[in-house]
């Protein structure tokens, strides 16, 4: 009989203490100035996945909800119709290079909307601005404020984040697992995160350390 894995290190909700900045400090520092006192000008983070855009939008977000602010949120998979609300503070636009034509055009008029009631944007794609496949009046919007370019993390950097996150799950990761993860997998953070996760439940379930065998056979079992 298998154990039934429990609600053991639940996630962390985004926050900018928990992002590894690395090659990214820059964008972190505004951020973190923007949260404390809103511009004018929009913010525009762009960078391949698990660059970090999205945690940074989030913990954004958050900041925001814990002071009581409203916040719109809008990606790319999100249902339309999008409708503005003047009672927001800030306005988040995620995934921008993954709009189609309709949600182009509901974007700009959220940013005109936004513009016109003093609301802060904050946006996210895997273009800089200039590329970004959508209708010229939305391209020029994202990008004419702060623009940031993110990267992805060195290996060093991801090693001892993976390492910083299973310790605090209680799961102690040996240097063969470490290295047959960084060897195998993906190693943005976010395909990482979520095999750690994986892990965390398998391993539990299994009653059996984490070792490689067992991510062996988890992936096996894998559906």
């Amino acid at each position: 009989m298998k154990q039934i894995p429990l609600a053991i290190g639940p996630d962390v909700p985004p926050s900018f203490d928990s992002f590894v900045p690395g090659p990214n400090a820059a964008a972190l520092a505004h951020l973190q100035g923007l949260s404390a006192a809103p511009t004018a000008a929009p913010v525009y983070l762009w960078g391949p996945a698990g660059s970090g855009k999205t945690h940074l939008l989030r913990a954004l977000a958050l900041e925001g909800q814990r002071r009581g602010d409203q916040v719109g949120w809008f990606g790319a998979a999100d249902p339309l119709p999008w409708a503005f609300d003047p009672a927001w503070s800030l306005m988040v636009l995620d995934d921008c290079h993954a709009f189609d034509p309709p949600r182009q055009q509901a974007a700009f008029a959220l940013f005109v909307d936004a513009a016109s009631h003093a609301v802060q944007v904050a946006a996210a794609g895997a273009l800089p601005p200039v590329d970004l496949p959508v209708r010229d009046d939305l391209r020029t919007r994202l990008g004419w404020g702060h623009v940031f370019a993110l990267h992805p993390l060195d290996e060093e950097q991801v090693r001892a984040t993976l390492r910083r996150e299973a310790d605090r799950r209680g799961i102690f990761l040996s240097d063969d697992v470490m290295a047959y993860l960084l060897t195998r997998f993906a190693r943005d953070l976010t395909h990482l995160m979520a095999l750690l996760d994986r892990l965390d439940g398998y391993a539990l379930a299994q009653q059996r350390a984490v070792t490689v065998p067992l991510i062996r056979q988890m992936l096996a079992e894998a559906p």
